[in-house]
Formats: structure tokens, sequence, C-alpha cells
């Protein structure tokens, strides 16, 4: 597992054709890719399971805590993205709700475009 972030404080700043915001890339892939949208109520989760492809979930609201294999919980919120690789366990959950942008592809390399985080 890996954690990302994409929030404003690391985007660009886009003047082009008169325009005044903020964009942070997130991945890019060739290959197909499916983009799915979560939405987790209070006390919601996606259950342990496998990754049948590369994954990253996209934290847009809300907080919650994610976990692999090895690791213990680790806090997630608004602004990170986290990544699993093919075939890794992983689970979501939230006490107090949370939306998520899921990208499931062969090919993400999230890392590309945004920086790491540490794994607190």
């Amino acid at each position: 597992m890996q954690l990302y972030r994409f929030d404003n404080e690391i985007g660009k700043k886009v003047t082009h054709f008169n325009s005044n915001f903020i964009m942070s890339r997130i991945t890019k892939t060739e290959s197909a890719a499916q983009i799915s949208c979560m939405y987790l109520e209070p006390d919601g989760i996606i259950g342990f399971h496998k990754t049948v492809v590369p994954q990253l979930l996209i934290i847009v609201t809300g907080e919650g805590w994610v976990r692999n294999d090895d690791m213990s919980e680790i806090s997630v919120k608004a602004g990170d993205a986290v990544y699993w690789d093919e075939g890794e366990g992983h689970e979501t959950f939230t006490n107090s709700g949370l939306t998520a942008i899921v990208i499931e592809s062969e090919e993400l390399n999230p890392s590309d475009f945004m920086p790491q985080k540490e794994l607190t």
C-alpha cells in the first residue's frame, strides 16, 4: 500500500485561456480503466478483499481508515489517495462517512504525478 497527496497545495496554478484554478494531476493510463465513485455512510465499510487489478482510492470528502495485508489501520482524509497493487488485500472503513473515487487499471502509476505521503 502506498499513500499519496492530491490536495491543492501540491497542485499547479493554471492561467491558460484566462483560467484561474489549481489542478492536481492524479494518473494517466494508456490501457482501459474503470472509474467509480463510492459513498460510504457513517460506519460504512468496503470489506477486506484482494484487488483484481491495481487500484487507486481517492478520498474526496470525509475521513476514515484503510489497511492492507501487512499493516494496521492508516488514517486517511480528503486530499489523500491510496494505491494497492494487484492481488493486495485491502479494506476501507469510516465512522463519519466518506466519498471516494476509485480508479482500477492494469496500468496505474500514481507516483508519476503525485507526491508520496508517509504512512502514519
